[in-house]
Parts: structure tokens; C-alpha cells; sequence
């Protein structure tokens, strides 16, 4: 089998970290059912949502909100394919080390005998559909509000909302360091790969790879001063301003009322 180049994976992947960043600020800025919703009423029934799915004891209601949800992506224009893989192609790397041990160590009725003693229990394999349908639910969630919203919008409407400034700051300063970190690590891996002829070993490739993280860690942290000596001297005080002014319309209030009605009906009828 041929030797994969670390270089050209590290490239290809922050590359694509980025273009699907960018993928999600062009999709907010598409006329759309969410769209064109204040970003209050968004973060108030996506909070109402999570809560109903979190607290519902009913399979076919957390059901019902998922398909809501796609039904919400579908009218803001969401490439549906696009939406659903992102929840559920990374689903099973961070829900499967609950999930399956929860298949067999549950106590409850045997249904599924399986070879060297393992056995599915009809309670196991509930708790883990539960668990599957909530965290797909709450992450198609949040993730339909990121796509629909742009990011500083999000945290300026937080902030009307009384979040604490510090906890808005941290979202906001991390997101546009998690993006300004990943334009660096690629500039610094494809000027790299210019200058390499040839393949690697797979001595070279660590050191190479080593070397980039230090260097990364390094221009990080100065990084971090210029950015703070920048927004102080631009009168910068520990505020969240965005140019867009937040104002309720008619659509606003019908359609915060039907979704906050719909997780109130979600609570009552998951008891």
C-alpha cells in the first residue's frame, strides 16, 4: 500500500474546515424563512427546542421535532443533503462510545442474544434511541441556527438577551481565532509543500509536523497581544456592536409563537 503524505492531508483538511466556514456565512446571507427572522426569536425557540427534546419521554415527539427542523432548513434554502451528513456522519464518533455500551449494560428484558454472551436488552437499545434521537435533534438544532444567522449577529442578540459579556467575548474571540489559526496553519503547509521534492520519511514528516505546531502555538500568542492592543486602540470596551439595529415585526411574533407552542406541546405530550 502506498504511504499517504501528512502534508497533503493536513492541507486538504484545513482547507476544507475553511470552505465549509465559508459555506456557512453564505447560506445566513440567503433569502430565507429563518433569514429573515430576528435573531432573538431564533435564539429564544432554539433554547425552547433544546429544552422540549432534552425533557421529552416520547420516541415519536423528539421524532417530530427533527423533522420540524428539516422542515425549518428546507424553507431557509439549507442544502438538505449537506445538513443532514453533518450531523450524522460525525454522530457516531461522539454518541457510539455511549450508545453501544448502553446496548448491553442496561438491565432489562433480553431481545437480541449475540455471540460470547453479549445480549441486547429491550431497555439498552431504548435508552440508546433516546440518546440518538436527542443529541441528532439538539445538534441539527444549533447547527440550523450557525447556518441560518451570522455568527456576530448571534452573540449581539446574546447580549440583549443578558448574557454575561465575558461568556459572549469567549464565543466570539474563539470562533474568529479558530478561523485566523487555520489561514495560517494552511499559508504555512503549502508554502512547506512548495519547497519539498520528493516524498518524506516518516522521520522528516514528524519533525516537519512538530516544527509547524510550535511555530503555530508561537505566532498564536503574539497574535493575541496585537489583537487586544488593536481592539483597545479602536475604543474597544468590552462590548458587542453589530451595524444591524434588532426590530420585531408581525412574522417575528407569529412565527416565535408558533415554535415556542409547538416545544410547549412537545413538553406536554412527552410526560
Amino acid at each position: 500500500m502506498k504511504r499517504h503524505n501528512v502534508l497533503e492531508h493536513v492541507i486538504r483538511d484545513i482547507s476544507r474546515a475553511l470552505e465549509r466556514s465559508l459555506f456557512a456565512e453564505k447560506i445566513s446571507a440567503r433569502p430565507g424563512l429563518l433569514q429573515g427572522l430576528d435573531a432573538r426569536v431564533k435564539v429564544v425557540y432554539t433554547l425552547a427546542l433544546l429544552i422540549s427534546v432534552n425533557l421529552s419521554h416520547s420516541l415519536l415527539v423528539i421524532a417530530a421535532i427533527y423533522l420540524v427542523v428539516l422542515g425549518l432548513a428546507c424553507s431557509s434554502r439549507v442544502p438538505k443533503i449537506d445538513f443532514i451528513l453533518r450531523v450524522w456522519l460525525f454522530l457516531p464518533f461522539f454518541t457510539g462510545v455511549l450508545i453501544v455500551p448502553a446496548l448491553f449494560l442496561t438491565p432489562g428484558p433480553p431481545l437480541i442474544p449475540l455471540p460470547y454472551g453479549l445480549i441486547i436488552t429491550s431497555t439498552g437499545l431504548m435508552t440508546s434511541l433516546f440518546m440518538l434521537l436527542r443529541v441528532s435533534t439538539s445538534v441539527s438544532l444549533t447547527l440550523l441556527l450557525i447556518l441560518t444567522t451570522p455568527w456576530n449577529t448571534v452573540l449581539r442578540a446574546l447580549h440583549i438577551m443578558r448574557v454575561p459579556d465575558i461568556f459572549i467575548l469567549t464565543l466570539g474571540m474563539t470562533y474568529r481565532y479558530i478561523y485566523l489559526l487555520l489561514h495560517i496553519a494552511n499559508d504555512m503547509f503549502l508554502s512547506r509543500k512548495s519547497r519539498v521534492v520528493g516524498r518524506l520519511s516518516s522521520a522528516e514528516e514528524r519533525h516537519v509536523m512538530a516544527a509547524a505546531g510550535t511555530t503555530l502555538l508561537s505566532k498564536s500568542l503574539n497574535m493575541s497581544s496585537e489583537v487586544y492592543l488593536a481592539m483597545k486602540s479602536r475604543g474597544f470596551h468590552g462590548r458587542v456592536v453589530t451595524l444591524r439595529i434588532f426590530e420585531m415585526r408581525k412574522r417575528d411574533w407569529v412565527w416565535g409563537g408558533l415554535l415556542l407552542s409547538l416545544s410547549a406541546a412537545a413538553i406536554i405530550l412527552g410526560r
